[in-house]
């Protein structure tokens, strides 16, 4: 397909989509700026199917900018849970704040204006405004890319600033001038259920016969992959987590970095080693009985790197006191008779009136329900 036919590419996406695009999705659904800009943020580098649940309860909880602007951070980062890249969350919990304070609580519909809220940029503004607005503007994400890539035979990986400029300016003579929103999620359509990055469905596709990847033989050469070290392996990380459990069940955590994985949740402290976590257990709960206990490690995938978390448990904490158990009852972040000197909060997965609503990343919650049920 030659770059001069770039404009044809959407009449026949529209057409494509029409038949065989998603048509159901919970923010196709009453389609405000608001909701489109939610699921675009939790479809950033996340999967459809993996997206939905999480969307429903989320806009179900903040079903508006008001609403989410006013939550405390921890209330969105819980919902978030299991969601992964939590700078999103927190970026998103921003922007709300930014549109309450700097337009009136009123979504943005300027271009300009939604691609400098926190966590946007060019691409995702783009979709908000031609998805909710039928704006005309051009996307590029990962699907996006790899269509016109293939498409249009580019070389070379989107990494590089030449070819992301490329696939700019062939995105750009692709949208169509009418019916923007529908182009819009049909390209998106065709790179998450055809184009795919493995096992391309070509027979299935609207752009088989213009595809130059496809007339090459080239689909799992284009496009090229990010450039990496020759021979390098995929790096692997080990850590120790320090689960200091007190008589009622409860487990001291401390709210980690924003920066950084799993920025901003809560989270057991963090060690290099296992003598490390022992030292700081000793000078932070002299009072306790015992040394830390090593449990079963656990592997958790992240997208550049392998993490093995080590949990370690310490138990022996004296009965609390009547004046520690109104503290807590009172949600007094960590209040206890032994309290530690690190600002933390006790959180209880098995308190009556249920556990407190935390953003906790997806491992510490299996490890505390593990913990929790007895299987460690």
């Amino acid at each position: 397909m030659k770059t001069a036919d770039a404009h044809q590419l959407g009449a026949a996406l529209v057409d494509w989509h029409s038949r065989s695009g998603r048509h159901d999705l919970p923010w196709q659904r009453d389609r405000t700026p608001y909701r489109v800009w939610v699921s675009e943020i939790m479809l950033q580098q996340t999967q459809v199917a993996t997206v939905i649940p999480y969307f429903e309860r989320f806009v179900s909880r903040f079903p508006d900018i008001a609403s989410l602007a006013d939550a405390p951070v921890d209330e969105v980062l819980h919902l978030w849970t299991g969601l992964g890249y939590y700078a999103r969350a927190r970026n998103l919990h921003r922007a709300a704040q930014r549109v309450r304070d700097a337009h009136g609580g009123v979504f943005p519909t300027a271009f300009e204006d939604v691609a400098a809220l926190p966590g946007v940029g060019r691409s995702t503004a783009g979709a908000i405004l031609a998805l909710a607005c039928d704006q005309r503007h051009p996307i590029l994400d990962g699907n996006v890319k790899r269509v016109l890539a293939r498409c249009f035979g580019i070389e070379g990986s989107p990494a590089e600033r030449a070819v992301e400029q490329r696939l700019w300016a062939l995105a750009e003579s692709a949208t169509p001038a009418e019916a923007v929103a529908t182009y819009t999620q049909a390209v998106m359509d065709l790179g998450a259920t055809v184009c795919t990055r493995r096992r391309p469905a070509c027979a299935l596709c609207p752009l088989a016969e213009r595809c130059s990847a496809r007339r090459s033989g080239r689909q799992h050469e284009i496009p090229a992959p990010k450039p990496r070290a020759r021979g390098a392996a995929r790096p692997s990380r080990r850590c120790w987590l320090l689960f200091v459990r007190d008589a009622e069940g409860g487990i001291f955590l401390e709210r980690r970095p924003e920066r950084g994985i799993w920025g901003g949740l809560w989270c057991p402290p963090e060690f290099d080693s296992a003598t490390a976590a022992a030292a700081w257990a000793r000078s932070g709960f002299p009072k306790w009985r015992g040394s830390p206990q090593a449990l079963t490690p656990v592997s958790h995938a992240f997208t550049h790197f392998d993490l093995e978390i080590v949990p370690l448990l310490l138990e022996g904490a004296p009965p609390p006191s009547a004046a520690a158990q109104a503290a807590r009852a009172a949600g007094i972040p960590g209040v206890a008779d032994s309290a530690p000197s690190p600002a933390g909060l006790w959180y209880n997965p098995r308190a009556a009136d249920g556990p407190a609503a935390v953003g906790l990343p997806a491992p510490v919650r299996l490890l505390l329900e593990g913990l929790t049920s007895g299987i460690f």
